[in-house]
């Protein structure tokens, strides 16, 4: 039986990494995409035994360069996305060109699978450029191959990821936390793990291609998320509702950062709840009963926003003993 090959654009962030270990581990080759193999793409070193992974560097998506890598797989993942634009049509160009492109070449060569990363929630978020550009190029991908699977993942979190860490140290840090439409808007985190495994049962399997929407187990308000982070790091903090003002006020200062905390079309997008839309499958429709806790797994982390970090958690486990 002939070795398939995994084409990854977007291999260096967490599901990428996850989804490396996964793939090699069960025989499959991993080309991976990045786009400076010294800076960004060293670390994908350690992910795989020899001979099963295989970094590709393009500084640029140059449409002859990938017709040469796709070509030769036999399915072509997109998890490639961003949450902040650097510059005027950055959404569109990474969120709706790029699977465009990418789509188009996948039914040119008559590969077996195209799997494209969108995002849960982002259907009525109309004032969003982000969730705009999300949904064009969840349009152009099912238009442009029919073998495409899209995967509309909630909050992925793990100890790899920019959103649990980020808030742990932000909450380790600050004495106040403001709480963004009263911390009302809802989440279904799913973590990594349960997606990797989700994602590869896809990957096996060549019939499914359909939408999916990912979620975990539980519903969880930003407030609820805030407090089991700040329960597992073992602090207190004010946490305040700001009015939509000085939200919006905040928000016009924060993204001049080189990496914005929040940016003017987040606020927007945070109105709007991360939950599942009725309008596609999910794991669950899939029997994929996702069983991980939120405030379970990430206390297996957190510790390293604790004071005395790793020693504080040797310390609780000797009490224990």
């Amino acid at each position: 039986m002939k070795q398939k090959e995994i084409l990854l654009f977007g291999a260096t962030g967490q599901i990428g990494r996850n989804l490396i270990r996964k793939l090699t581990n069960n025989n499959y080759k991993v080309i991976a995409v990045t786009r400076n193999i010294h800076t960004a793409g060293y670390i994908l070193k350690t992910q795989a035994n020899p001979g099963y992974l295989e970094l590709v560097e393009l500084k640029s998506f140059e449409s002859d360069k990938i017709d040469k890598l796709i070509k030769k797989c036999t399915i072509c993942l997109n998890l490639i996305g961003i949450l902040y634009e650097k510059r005027k049509n950055h959404f569109k160009n990474i969120h709706t060109d790029l699977p465009d492109m990418l789509s188009q070449k996948a039914n040119k060569y008559n590969i077996e699978k195209f799997i494209h990363f969108s995002a849960l929630g982002i259907e009525k978020a109309a004032d969003s450029e982000y969730a705009r550009s999300k949904l064009e190029g969840e349009k152009k991908v099912l238009k442009n191959f029919k073998n495409s699977a899209i995967f509309k993942p909630s909050i992925v979190y793990s100890v790899d990821d920019k959103f649990t860490t980020n808030f742990m140290a932000l909450l380790s840090r600050l004495p106040i936390m403001p709480l963004y439409y009263s911390g009302k808007t809802k989440f279904t985190p799913i973590h990594v793990n349960d997606l990797i495994e989700i994602l590869f049962d896809i990957i096996k399997d060549k019939k499914k291609c359909l939408t999916l929407e990912c979620i975990g187990p539980e519903v969880l308000t930003f407030k609820d998320i805030l407090h089991q982070l700040l329960e597992s790091i073992n602090k207190k903090r004010i946490l305040i509702p700001l009015p939509l003002t000085l939200a919006k006020f905040s928000a016009k200062i924060l993204q001049l950062l080189p990496k914005p905390l929040l940016t003017e079309d987040q606020l927007k997008l945070l109105k709007y709840d991360n939950i599942v839309s009725g309008l596609h499958k999910t794991n669950y429709d899939l029997e994929f009963k996702t069983n991980r806790i939120f405030k379970n797994e990430i206390r297996k982390y957190s510790f390293n926003w604790t004071e005395g970090g790793q020693f504080a958690k040797q310390k609780k486990l000797i009490k224990k003993k």
